[in-house]
């Protein structure tokens, strides 16, 4: 049979029942599969629960497309206007959001362990660094802060990533002004903070054959470091590191340990701490992993607690550059909790109630896919 008016085929009545059945079908098996996902992420949310520093997702809906059978209109002089007529065909997930706020720590007793008390991520990476330029955002961030060392003296993490910050260097003290001049050459002077973000490693020993002027073997040798000097052991790259006993983190990220050799307290760096403008933007790796993406917005640098606040990042003097987050170390932040880690984000009694809320919603639209197709099979039935 043919529309004449359009010169189309007309549609039977048939084919229209059919047409809304399968639509009432398709946003059914739409909601199951969304429902299948959010229930998911509660499983990945509950299975992590005793994993330290896991951040839990959470699940939004969003209504899918909707087909408009007939427009709305304003009415006219003797009628009044409708409202416009359309169909939904379902829903889908609309986000999945991570709560990257901090929940609470749990104590473990090992002073080389240490949580952040706030907003910011430790910064994790190779050996290979990130020179005097960056980019900061192709370095790892955690919250997980369980640091140990490694046979060649570098602070890793506990799956061998590198721990980076802000390393003691060399100097030269001015003895009557009394003023700290980091030395680009290195030395046994570990008088300063070397504010260019590297691998932090424990300081290099003094050998009987190559020890600088003053030392004694198995001193420690600190990188030498300047304004446009890349960190660097020049002359001593194959010395072991140090001998050492009682490393420990302090509240504001310093790293120290004493020298097993000579007695002596070494100050081995500061732990570098970064904050992105949006959190819940950053994108899960894998592990305790993130990295800064679009999304994520710009990234922050500084020491806990504030401790190295208003220095230039690459030991830059004060007024060679402007002062922006891109170029100075952040003020503030918060500071280290020493001897613990950041525990999971996961709240069992919210998974399960999210459980129990997506369940009941996936067993209402299976009755919505069952019953369209009783629907669908009747309708068949009755044209034969």
């Amino acid at each position: 049979m043919t529309d004449f008016r359009h010169g189309l085929p007309r549609r039977k009545k048939g084919e229209n029942r059919s047409m809304a059945l399968a639509g009432s079908m398709s946003a059914g098996i739409s909601a199951m599969k969304a429902h299948m996902d959010a229930l998911t992420v509660v499983g990945n949310n509950v299975a992590n629960v005793n994993t330290y520093g896991y951040k839990p997702g959470r699940v939004t809906f969003k209504e899918s497309i909707y087909s408009t059978q007939a427009a709305g209109s304003d009415g006219t002089e003797t009628l009044g206007g409708t409202n416009p007529r359309q169909t939904g065909y379902g829903c889908s997930v609309g986000t999945i959001d991570l709560d990257m706020s901090t929940v609470n720590m749990e104590s473990t007793g090992n002073a080389r362990d240490a949580g952040i008390q706030g907003d910011g991520f430790f910064l994790l990476g190779d050996k290979n660094g990130v020179g005097l330029v960056g980019p900061y955002t192709g370095l790892m961030l955690s919250k997980v802060g369980d640091f140990r060392v490694d046979p060649n003296g570098y602070i890793t993490d506990g799956y061998g990533n590198i721990v980076y910050g802000f390393a003691t260097c060399n100097a030269t003290v001015d003895d009557a002004t009394g003023t700290v001049n980091k030395d680009a050459a290195p030395g046994i002077s570990g008088e300063a903070i070397s504010t260019q973000l590297v691998p932090l490693r424990l300081p290099l020993a003094a050998q009987a054959a190559d020890a600088p002027t003053g030392a004694k073997v198995g001193d420690a040798i600190f990188p030498g470091a300047a304004a446009g000097v890349e960190n660097n052991y020049e002359g001593y790259e194959n010395n072991p590191p140090i001998s050492y006993n009682s490393l420990s983190i302090g509240a504001d990220g310093k790293i120290t340990c004493n020298n097993d050799k000579t007695g002596d307290p070494v100050v081995v760096g500061y732990i570098a701490l970064a904050t992105v403008t949006n959190p819940s933007g950053l994108t899960h790796t894998e592990g305790p992993y993130y990295k800064a993406m679009e999304g994520s917005g710009d990234m922050s640098v500084f020491a806990p607690n504030g401790s190295l606040a208003g220095q230039y990042l690459n030991n830059v003097p004060a007024g060679d550059v402007a002062a922006t987050m891109e170029t100075m170390l952040g003020e503030g932040g918060p500071a280290l909790l020493p001897g613990f880690l950041e525990a999971s984000g996961t709240d069992l009694a919210t998974e399960f109630s999210n459980m129990i809320i997506y369940q009941r919603g996936y067993q209402a639209n299976t009755r919505i896919v069952t019953v369209t197709d009783t629907m669908l099979e009747e309708l068949v039935n009755m044209k034969r």
